[in-house]
């Protein structure tokens, strides 16, 4: 999982805009300076709408800012939740489809008007999102365990995190940051409380579990606070006078301003919001609920599938899986039923890591076995390299198996693949090589870093995206394993196999929860009886789905397209299909919505064949 598609979530509702993740070039070579148009063009006013429009982006998003890099903004929190700021980024996206309406698309060239497409439907699809009703449904729930400001300010703020800590005005940046995101927790206080009023809350179990991170966040003492770390490791160029200054700062904030916001938050969650929660788990059973599940559909896979539609395709894709799980069963003598495969590779101990650094070591074996051979399928690869580290103790609990954060364009920051080593015995080691080709080498991170490393795309192209492109791309990546070198130990591949029908059963369970009304124990049994999973992982999976709806739902729906291209490329290309051209032209543009992606793929398919 991308975690900065989860920052988006929180730091924008249900608009659009997309702070801190990237989505081209063909060569491994800084990507050449755009060459200027004459002014008055189409090509001149298409540009220069995508940079005004990026521009006041950043101004009202601040954090969308910092975690692009950029720094002229980093001493504000931003707004993200009143009705102002809401007004605001509506009012901006109708000025934005009014000026593109005025360009011409038939004088563009190829790849303007696939970034024209890419910007109105982006545009469009969060304009939609600002409908009265769909807006308060979302609005009034702003906090939940995956997507809520709790689960990444606490990274942004530790020093370890998007946010640079190398100077005395950073330091300083970062506390003013911190009293917004104070504003900010009484703001999300005051929705939570119209929600309760309207019905429209967020289910018990997903607040009790957002208590439970609030706990973690204020320790006994001011010194074990995440938000206290900076403090303890200030670089040479921060002098002592300052150190002092800056450390007895942050002390006082931090018991003073931060801890008690956070402590009346979860006191509040806790006492007043918890009892008048919902009790159901779904969309479908919450005012409003219905409609804004449809819509999260379409906007997070970029398609007009109905939530009826994916469930069967789920139902489909699980038992196409099973027939490989069980060559897989054959291949190492396992004797007996499929479901007593599954309860052998939950829970034989020889697939338990012996220590959490044992899985960091077979991560960094994993990372050279692969970039060891990942020229064959890319000419291209990322300037910015990537790190591999735990997932912070504060959310190791309820957080998914592994993450990715990306660095920056510059490459001063390197993207992070964050590996989870709670609860060892749930993290069986036959499922390392395909989590690490999904989230590090070669997708998230291949797929970001590229993007936002080619200046010649606009802003939003670079840095911004959808969910159905992103995800879609990283579980097709897993598929080039065998491609890779990789999967050559059975149990490997039966890892791949796991994590695609993770995918798959995500079709089912996710529509089942918020379309069909099914509850959270019913999810975790179908996810259990048809998969390896463990009961921690199986829990974790489907209270994410419940906190987070729809967003599951775009893995499965974007790797089938982009391997239906692949095919089609191949069939019809022959002897002349490249699969690093291939790449080149699903990864070159950004992230792109899948029916713009099928047309280009269509387009260079057409112009091979001559």
């Amino acid at each position: 999982m991308h975690k900065s598609l989860l920052v988006t979530a929180a730091v924008l509702a249900i608009t659009a805009s997309a702070p801190g993740f990237a989505q081209n070039s063909p060569a491994a070579v800084p990507a050449a300076a755009p060459q200027k148009a004459p002014e008055n063009t189409p090509a001149a006013r298409l540009r220069a709408l995508f940079n005004a429009s990026d521009e006041a982006g950043m101004k009202r998003n601040p954090i969308q800012a910092l975690f692009r890099g950029d720094p002229r903004y980093a001493d504000q929190f931003g707004d993200y939740i009143s009705d102002a700021y809401l007004a605001g980024e509506k009012a901006a996206a109708e000025a934005d489809l009014a000026a593109l309406a005025k360009i011409d698309r038939r004088a563009l060239n190829a790849e303007d008007k696939i970034s024209y497409d890419v910007f109105k439907y982006q545009t469009e699809m969060g304009l939609k999102g600002f409908a009265p009703a769909l807006l308060k449904a979302s609005i009034d729930r702003p906090i939940d365990h995956f997507s809520g400001f709790q689960t990444f300010v606490p990274d942004l703020a530790s020093g370890e995190g998007a946010a640079p800590f190398k100077t005395v005005a950073d330091y300083d940046n970062n506390l003013k940051r911190l009293d917004g995101y104070v504003t900010y927790i009484d703001r999300a206080i005051a929705r939570m409380q119209d929600g309760l009023k309207s019905g429209i809350t967020n289910p018990k179990l997903v607040m009790a579990n957002v208590v439970g991170q609030l706990d973690a966040l204020v320790p006994p003492t001011v010194e074990a606070s995440v938000f206290y770390k900076p403090v303890t490791k200030f670089p040479d160029a921060v002098s002592p006078a300052d150190r002092a200054r800056l450390t007895a700062a942050y002390a006082t904030f931090i018991k003073d301003r931060l801890n008690p916001a956070q402590v009346k938050l979860r006191d509040f969650i806790k006492n007043d919001y918890l009892p008048k929660a919902r009790d159901s788990v779904g969309l479908g059973q919450m005012p409003g609920g219905p409609a804004l599940y449809r819509y999260l559909v379409e906007q997070t896979t970029t398609t007009d599938m109905t939530p009826q539609a994916i469930h069967k395709l789920g139902l489909s894709e699980v038992d196409r899986i099973h027939g490989e799980m069980e060559k897989v069963k054959a291949e190492v003598g396992f004797k007996g039923s499929l479901a007593d495969f599954f309860v052998f590779m939950r829970s034989d101990p020889r697939f338990t890591p012996a220590s959490a650094e044992a899985m960091r070591d077979a991560f960094f074996a994993i990372d050279k076995r692969v970039e060891a051979n990942i020229g064959r399928d890319f000419s291209t690869l990322p300037k910015t390299g990537i790190e591999i580290r735990p997932e912070p103790p504060y959310k190791e609990k309820g957080a998914a198996g592994g993450e990715y954060m990306g660095g920056t364009p510059d490459g001063s920051r390197k993207g992070v693949f964050f590996y989870n080593s709670y609860d060892l015995p749930s993290r069986p080691m036959w499922g390392y090589e395909t989590l690490f080709l999904h989230e590090g080498v070669p997708g998230h991170h291949f797929q970001i870093s590229l993007a936002q490393e080619n200046t010649n795309l606009p802003p939003f192209q670079r840095f911004g995206g959808n969910t159905a492109y992103v995800e879609g791309w990283a579980l097709y990546a897993e598929s080039l394993g065998k491609e890779l070198g990789m999967f050559t130990d059975p149990y490997q591949y039966y890892g791949r196999l796991n994590d695609e029908i993770l995918r798959a059963m995500r079709l089912v369970v996710d529509t089942g929860i918020h379309d069909k009304g099914w509850g959270r124990d019913q999810a975790i049994k179908y996810m259990l009886d048809n998969s390896a999973m463990g009961k921690t992982d199986a829990t974790a999976e489907v209270e994410r789905y419940i906190a987070i709806p729809s967003q599951a739902l775009a893995y499965k729906v974007g790797q089938l397209t982009i391997r239906r291209l692949r095919t089609k490329a191949e069939a019809a290309l022959g002897p002349k299909f490249d699969v690093r051209a291939f790449h080149a032209q699903v990864l070159m543009s950004g992230a792109l919505p899948m029916a713009v992606l099928e047309k280009k793929v269509d387009d260079w398919i057409a112009a091979k064949r001559g």
